[in-house]
């Protein structure tokens, strides 16, 4: 199976600069605290390196393409070697193209616009809903659970082996797990889709901010990903990979900028010719500051050094998984079991408490922020907790009596940009919270737990 791991021997390298990594929030027991923000699966903090770049060039920000003044010459230079930059990141084959969208669930819907109309797709039930949900005007086929990696391997073999040998066929799989931080095997699962005819996208939206991403080197078709995950501000994304459907398929957007040419009929109706590069799909003004920022973290991600990147993750990974191993009352889920590599996402439940209820403590008392719920990523999250969907559990009262199951689950993910007290202050907080209990009262509001004022 595909792993990565950082080299044995490299030592653990220093967190990445990050913006609010010295804002302080107030605890409802008095007084401040250093914010501890472990929900990077949800959105990374901006590198500190990436803001500095931007502010540099926002006083030369101007419109891009066309314009014939200095700052537009000079804001379409800056978005075209973004691309460069990006195709460099992720290892672009010569015909590849990248495209900049607003995130990666666009990224997925501009491919899911772009098969051809006899496409039978292929997803994983575990997928994160940007990439379950896209296809379902497509022939989608959805697959069960796996409970290994070879297993993943064996289900799509046999799937793709009872299809249509002749048509098109897409294979749509995470690299990394949103919820169970678990690595998948992607180049297997490439070998496989490739050796029956099909196509496969990697959703790599939870695996570009943690290990190095390879369009050739994993041999995928195309890569997706988001800006937010990646230590840059909100608001863009990229697909990048093979340009033949891309190419064939009328523009995601229509509108100036993908269209190449546009004349009148005699009958008064347009004929439009389109753009054959990546600007068919760019329709618009771009969003240049958005493209700018993700190609500035791919440099400093690359600069600082995937190795010592993964082997700080690790040990943070250790300190947490350490840490919950003194807490019975803590479970991991997980789909490969615990060996598994994985990347800094894990999530998890604790006997006896409503995982609302237990995040809002968390919060409120300890100034720790991590996410609760089933994160996107529904069909996995109850697969795993074995829970009803039509169930729900209140804020002020456990959610499941010992031995019963858990409605929902807490997510703790970290990255280049945490520093060990935050872990440390995690793991001990979740120790005193389940052997003390919450220090303060809380209720439900709007549907989520918060502090009784």
């Amino acid at each position: 199976m595909s792993v990565f791991t950082a080299a044995a021997d490299q030592s653990v390298c220093a967190p990445l600069p990050v913006l609010g990594r010295d804002v302080t929030v107030p605890l409802v027991t008095g007084g401040e605290v250093t914010y501890a923000a472990l929900d990077y699966a949800a959105s990374a903090p901006a590198l500190q390196r990436v803001w500095d770049d931007v502010a540099a060039y926002a006083p030369y920000y101007g419109s891009v393409h066309r314009g014939a003044g200095y700052l537009s010459q000079l804001s379409t230079d800056l978005f075209e070697n973004a691309r460069k930059a990006v195709a460099e990141f992720l290892g672009c084959r010569a015909d590849d193209q990248v495209i900049f969208t607003r995130s990666t669930t666009d990224s997925l819907n501009l491919l899911a616009r772009a098969i051809p109309a006899d496409c039978q797709v292929f997803v994983f039930e575990t997928e994160h809903h940007a990439s379950l949900l896209p296809w379902q005007d497509a022939r989608v086929t959805y697959l069960n659970a796996p409970r290994t990696p070879q297993q993943a391997v064996r289900t799509l073999e046999r799937a793709l082996a009872d299809r249509d040998p002749y048509g098109p066929a897409l294979v749509c799989v995470t690299g990394a797990s949103n919820v169970t931080g678990e690595l998948w095997p992607v180049r297997e699962l490439a070998a496989a889709a490739h050796a029956h005819g099909a196509r496969i996208v990697l959703d790599a939206a939870q695996l570009a901010p943690h290990h190095p991403v390879d369009i050739h080197d994993l041999d995928v078709d195309w890569v997706a990903f988001s800006g937010h995950k990646l230590y840059a501000p909100f608001g863009c994304g990229v697909l990048a990979g093979r340009a033949d459907w891309l190419r064939a398929a009328e523009p995601y957007l229509a509108g100036g900028g993908a269209s190449r040419k546009v004349t009148r009929r005699q009958d008064g109706a347009v004929d439009v010719e389109w753009h054959e590069s990546a600007a068919r799909h760019e329709a618009g003004s771009p969003n240049v500051i958005g493209a700018y920022s993700i190609a500035s973290a791919c440099k400093a991600l690359t600069e600082a050094g995937w190795d010592g990147l993964v082997a700080r993750e690790q040990h943070l990974i250790a300190k947490v998984r350490a840490g919950f191993a003194e807490v019975p009352e803590v479970k991991i889920l997980s789909l490969f079991g615990d060996d598994a590599p994985r990347v800094g996402v894990i999530s998890f439940v604790v006997e006896g408490w409503n995982s609302s209820h237990f995040a809002a403590a968390l919060s409120a008392e300890y100034g720790i922020g991590v996410r609760d719920g089933l994160f996107c990523a529904h069909p996995l999250v109850r697969t795993l907790l074995g829970s009803d969907p039509q169930t729900q559990g209140e804020c002020g009262a456990p959610e499941a009596a010992p031995g019963e199951k858990s409605l929902n689950a807490i997510r703790v993910s970290f990255g280049a940009g945490t520093p060990d007290e935050h872990v440390d202050r995690f793991v001990t907080a979740v120790g005193e919270l389940v052997a003390e209990g919450a220090k303060w009262q809380y209720r439900t509001e709007d549907g989520r737990c918060v502090p009784a004022v």
